[in-house]
Formats: structure tokens, C-alpha cells, sequence
């Protein structure tokens, strides 16, 4: 079976169609890169959203629009959100609870990063960015006794849904097709985790959920960085779209659940706090999120602490809604020490909800409850998304070196730019927001005005298509449908983060790794580009690494 290959070259787009899924693409007619290309190439997030910061910083600053919009004092009341720990009830960061996945933001985004490789699971170890991914193997679908991001951590007098110190993470060796060894005789490694929950460490029993402990699948899913969202965010979905149907018509297999026949299958939309309006998928690994207004950040900031805001005054407990309140309102330790943190005098005042006596309903109307007390303002909220919306990503470093220049020439020889897309121009950037809570991006709180920060017109340098592909790893990704990570930024991420962890569940240790472990598979979107990569000299793959380390 043959397959066509997009090819990005440049500053432009260019078009080849390979002759087999196994062959070479030709060699660029122009391969390195002139002065003017460096200069364009080095602002990777254009002139609206690059920092030249080198440093071990260089994740966190505003970018050029943040300072545009005259937000540069909520950038850092936004910041100050993300970094500090929650709390139960010490204002401005109470609410923590009654269960969560971290007491903060930056616990999973060490340095502004992406999550690290650990060897154990504990949710308060900093660095620790992984999700549970616990799904029905049969149909890819989550259960519904545990939240879609199951919580190991709770509030007295609850108990967490999960039971942190029952879960194992083993990580095995694998052996590729040419046996972990490059043709000039380099050896490199590979290891992939086993995910281990036992049935014990589930809080709400499997005669409440859609599935039977035995229908269960364990994955790891880590964090991404959280620089550079928005310059992403202002992709036109216009755009988006014309890039699925070029790679539709160059033979790309592409996810059926999310594009197919010229057109979407399925798109973003929130009917519960907006309209329904709906936009291309952009966010996550399983492109389970739209525009950025309301994607891993809106929702991480509630979800993740359990921490209530206007617009969301429920608790997030499992994906059916009540049956982690059913398991705990009969739970005898709950109700025993209940009332010590809710007190009947203050009842309402604490939980929102009418005080019964009867501690099993009035456990269970609190859990439930969709008025709750709003915890965290509406001013610390939008200084949230104005951070959120506003980081800036770090220019590419010595592009103008021979090492780099050459990796540059081969990466895109090889075809690590067919998914990889070098550069995208950004739209108009008319900020929408699916919880409707920005309108025409801003808010008006307190009679001040908040403003979104916006990159219209930007030539951005992300290295992703912003597509969906298969790898057919070893314990792959739930679905094994995983979105083109982008690649900018990362080079820094030893500095900024402290790791060089790399791939959706940081199996990959270095660059080499998460190359080869692209084409474990025959049936891998990458193998032809890996198995280009695995027959380069030694000093081609040091200068391909060189580069995208340099990006």
C-alpha cells in the first residue's frame, strides 16, 4: 500500500508525493537557511508572542499582546494563580477539594513545562504531571465511577476516589525491530510504563459504573507546557480545516471520530454554561477540546482543585455525577466527622445547601449540589485566562549554527515535517469563548475591563500539524489517536523544567528515544520517517537532534 507525504519546506509550503510509504522524499532545492529565514524562523511565536528569554524562566513571560492589551499587572495575578498551593480555606486560594488531582498548577507543569518521567505515583511530588487514564478497553470509553481524571486526593472528612499508594507504575524494556541498535553499531535504549491499579484502590464499587473492573485499561498521560497556547488558540479553524483536507488528499489516514469525507465528524461545543456553538478540536492529545477559552487551562484550574467559580458552582467527582456522593453519604466514616467541617449553624453558608439533620442526605445534597458558594472570584479567574492566554514562547536559538542548519536540511529530508508542520500564520483572532463568560474577549468585572490578549496575523513556528496520528506503540495511548505535539520550546525544557522527558507518557528519556519510538510499528504514521532517521550517519541524527533542540 502506497502513501502520499506532505512535506513543509521553508518559510513556504511545498508538495511532494513520495512513491511508497518506505522511500526517500527529495532533497529540498534550497536547504539552508539565508539571513532573512533566520530572522523569521527565530521568532517562533512572531512578533506578538516571542520572548528572547534563554533562561531557566524562559516559559513564564508575558508576551508583546499581553503588554498591547495593558495587562501586564493581571498577567501577574494570573501567574500568581497558577503557582501558588490551594487550600481549603484561606482566601484568595480556598476551596481546595473535596477531592483533587494537585493542590496546584505548577506541581504538573514544572517550570511552565511539560510533566516529568516518575517512578512512582504521588500526586504531591512536584513535577508529577501524569493522569490516570482509566477506560473500558473494549469501546475506548471512560468509566464512570472515577472521573475523567481520576482524583488520589481528598479533603477530610472525604475519601479520594483512588487510592494513591495501592498504584504501581513498572517500566519495562522494549526491544524495536532493529533491536535497539542504529546501523553504525550506536545503541539506544527503550522503556514503556505498565500502569497498575488493583480493584482494592477504587473508592466507588464496580456495581455502580458502566464497566466490570475486568473490562479496565490503565494508561499514563502527562501534561504538556502551557506557554505558547494561545498563539495555537489563534489558528483560524478555517485553516485547521484546510490543513485536514490536504492531508486527506495526500493519503493520510486521519482520525474517522474526528474529520473525515472533506469535512469534520465532529467539532467542540459547550451547551452547558455556553450556546453550543461549535469549533474545531485543537487541545489535548485527544483533541477533546476547542478553543482554548475553555480547554485544559479553564478547566484544569476547576477541575483539577476542585476549586467552584461563578460559572461552575459543582463539584467535579466522577463522570456519572452521583456516585461517588452515594458511596460517601453511606460511608460511616464520613458521616461520623461531617459535621465538624460543616457545621449546622453555618450549613447553608458553607455548602449552599438547605441543612436536613440527616447526615447521609445532607453529605449527598452537598456533593451534588450545582449552587455551591463561589470560591474563587471572577477578577482571579480572568487574571487566570489573561496568564493563560498570554505566555509567550522562547525564540529558536542558534539557527544561523552549521550543526543546526543541518539538521534543519535533514529533518525535513526525512519527513519529520510531514506531521511536524513547521510554521502556521494566525487568523483574525477574534477571541470566543465556549463558556461564554469573555465576550468578544473581554469581561467586565468590578466596572474594570480585562482583556484577552490576541496575536492576529502572526507567522508562528509550533512544528505540529495540529493533527491527530497513530504510532501503534506499546501500551499506546487510549484510542492510539494522539495529536502532533508541538515541538517549540522544547529544547529548553532541561533548563525550565529540569527534564528532557519526551512523548504523551515520557517513555522517551532524550530526542534519539522519542524519534525511534515512532517507528516500533509498520503501521506507524511515522515508520518511513523513522526508518530514514534510524539510516542516517551518526553525525546526521547528532545535527537533527541539535535542531530540534534549537526550535
Amino acid at each position: 500500500m502506497t502513501m502520499k507525504k506532505i512535506i513543509y519546506i521553508m518559510t513556504g509550503l511545498v508538495i511532494f508525493a513520495a512513491c511508497d510509504k518506505r522511500g526517500t522524499e527529495p532533497t529540498p532545492a534550497n536547504p539552508y537557511l539565508s539571513d532573512d529565514d533566520i530572522a523569521i524562523q527565530t521568532l517562533a511565536g512572531g512578533k506578538l508572542g516571542t520572548t528572547f528569554n534563554n533562561t531557566a524562566s524562559a516559559y513564564q513571560d508575558p508576551s508583546q499582546a499581553v503588554v498591547d492589551a495593558g495587562m501586564v499587572n493581571e498577567f501577574k495575578y494570573g501567574e500568581y494563580f497558577f503557582e501558588r498551593t490551594y487550600n481549603k480555606n484561606t482566601a484568595p486560594f480556598n476551596g481546595l477539594g473535596p477531592l483533587y488531582v494537585r493542590s496546584s498548577c505548577i506541581d504538573c507543569h514544572p517550570g511552565y513545562g511539560y510533566g516529568k518521567r516518575v517512578e512512582q505515583y504521588h500526586a504531591n511530588e512536584y513535577g508529577n504531571g501524569y493522569l490516570l487514564v482509566i477506560y473500558n478497553k473494549a469501546n475506548g470509553a471512560y468509566v464512570t465511577n472515577v472521573a475523567g481524571m481520576p482524583q488520589t486526593m481528598a479533603m477530610a472528612p472525604f475519601k479520594p476516589s483512588l487510592d494513591e499508594d495501592q498504584i504501581q507504575i513498572q517500566w519495562l524494556p522494549y526491544t524495536d525491530l532493529h533491536g535497539n541498535r542504529f546501523a553504525d553499531g550506536e545503541e539506544y535504549s527503550l522503556i514503556y510504563p505498565e500502569l497498575i491499579i488493583p480493584e482494592s484502590a477504587f473508592y466507588v464499587p464496580f456495581d455502580e459504573a458502566n464497566a466490570s473492573y475486568s473490562d479496565l485499561e490503565f494508561r499514563l498521560e502527562s501534561t504538556i507546557g502551557v506557554y505558547g497556547t494561545g498563539l495555537l488558540d489563534a489558528i483560524d479553524d478555517a485553516d485547521l480545516l484546510e490543513q485536514y483536507r490536504l492531508e486527506e488528499k495526500y493519503g493520510v489516514d486521519l482520525n474517522p471520530a474526528i474529520f473525515a469525507n472533506g469535512n469534520w465528524t465532529s467539532q467542540y461545543s459547550n451547551s452547558r454554561q455556553g450556546d453550543g456553538t461549535p469549533h474545531a478540536k485543537k487541545f489535548t492529545y485527544a483533541l477533546s477540546r476547542g478553543p482554548v477559552m475553555d480547554a485544559a487551562g479553564a478547566n484544569a484550574i476547576w477541575n483539577i482543585t476542585n476549586v467552584t467559580r461563578s460559572d461552575r458552582r459543582y463539584h467535579y467527582l466522577d463522570l456519572n455525577g452521583k456516585l461517588y456522593a452515594k458511596t460517601a453519604s453511606k460511608d460511616p466514616d464520613v458521616q461520623a466527622r461531617f459535621y465538624d467541617y460543616f457545621p449546622a449553624d453555618k450549613f447553608k453558608e458553607l455548602t449552599g445547601v438547605e441543612y436536613t439533620g440527616n447526615v447521609e442526605q445532607d453529605i449527598f445534597n452537598y456533593l451534588t449540589s450545582t449552587n455551591l458558594p463561589v470560591e474563587m472570584t471572577d477578577e482571579n479567574y480572568s487574571d487566570f485566562m489573561i496568564w493563560h492566554r498570554g505566555l509567550a514562547v522562547p525564540a529558536a536559538r542558534n539557527l544561523d549554527d552549521e550543526k543546526v542548519q543541518q539538521g534543519h536540511r535533514v529533518f525535513r529530508e526525512i519527513g519529520c515535517a510531514t506531521c511536524h508542520k513547521p510554521s502556521w500564520t494566525t487568523g483574525e483572532d477574534k477571541v470566543y469563548d465556549p463558556n461564554l463568560y469573555f465576550v468578544n474577549g473581554e469581561k467586565i468585572v468590578d466596572g474594570k475591563k480585562k482583556v484577552i490578549p490576541t496575536y492576529p496575523h502572526q507567522t508562528i513556528w509550533p512544528y505540529t500539524d495540529m493533527v491527530q496520528h497513530r504510532l501503534f506503540m506499546k501500551n499506546d495511548i487510549r484510542t492510539g489517536w494522539c495529536r502532533t505535539t508541538p515541538l517549540w520550546g522544547r529544547g529548553l525544557s532541561p533548563l525550565c523544567a529540569g527534564h528532557q522527558d519526551r512523548l504523551h507518557d515520557r517513555r522517551a528519556r532524550n530526542v534519539v528515544e522519542a524519534i525511534m519510538w515512532h517507528g516500533v510499528s509498520e503501521r506507524s504514521d511515522a515508520y518511513e520517517a523513522t526508518e530514514n532517521f534510524y539510516n542516517l550517519s551518526k553525525d546526521d541524527r547528532d545535527a537533527v537532534v541539535a535542531f530540534i533542540n534549537a526550535i
